[in-house]
Order: structure tokens, then sequence, then C-alpha cells
């Protein structure tokens, strides 16, 4: 008897899903790219959706109640994120200083922050250079 196929999760298609995009989606953006695939539930997009955060593979943009891909390993730094007010893009840093600045806060102040996000609103280089 052959190998079988490696079942395809939700979790699967939403990652491949988001790969593909050029920016991030609300799960409801999600949910409706993934209609052709037979998803149809927007519980079966957040399920996917928690497990892809909690695996470290895709992150949630807060102010924008969006998901996108992770750029890779961050090896507990804070990722930052510049959002361009006109385009959408939203492009994710790593901040080695950023992330030190945060751990000497928590350290003077004795606050222990369980999550740190840092988004940036603005406009990208493209965006400005085309005014």
């Amino acid at each position: 008897m052959g190998k079988q196929a490696k079942r395809i999760t939700h979790a699967d298609r939403v990652l491949r899903y988001l790969t593909q995009q050029d920016r991030p989606l609300s799960a409801y953006d999600i949910l409706e790219g993934l209609r052709p695939d037979g998803v149809t539930a927007s519980t079966t997009i957040y399920r996917a959706l928690e497990k892809l955060l909690d695996s470290g593979r895709v992150h949630r943009i807060e102010s924008l109640n969006a998901w996108t891909v992770c750029c890779g390993t961050h090896d507990d730094n804070i990722p930052v994120f510049a959002i361009c007010d006109d385009c959408g893009i939203v492009t994710e840093h790593i901040d080695v200083e950023f992330t030190n600045s945060i751990a000497g806060l928590s350290k003077r102040t004795g606050f222990a922050p369980n999550h740190s996000v840092l988004e940036i609103h603005g406009r990208c280089s493209e965006c400005s250079t085309s005014v």
C-alpha cells in the first residue's frame, strides 16, 4: 500500500491563502477567499488563525483587525509593523534595540508585559514619492 497524502488542514489553507496576499486580511476576507475551497464558517477561520498565531506563523495587526504572515523567527524579539495608511501595505521589522528597551522598562518599573506589539501608521516610501 502506498503512502497516504498528508491531509491539508484549515490552518494550512489559511496560511497558504495569506501567503498569496499582498496585505493583511480580516478573518472575513479570508473566509470569502476560501469559500471556493469549501470553508463556510467564520469559526473555522478563527480556529485556524489561533493555531497559526500560537505557532508563530501569523501576526494579528491589531489596529487593522487583520492578519498577516510572519516574516520568520523573532528569537523573542518584538516585531514592529509599519502600516501605510495610503496603500495598505504592512511591513514587519525586527529591532533588537526596541526589544531591549521594553525589557529595560519592565525591569525598571516591575511591569511584566505579556503581549507587546508596535504598530506605526504613516506613509510608505512609494506613496511618499507619488505625492
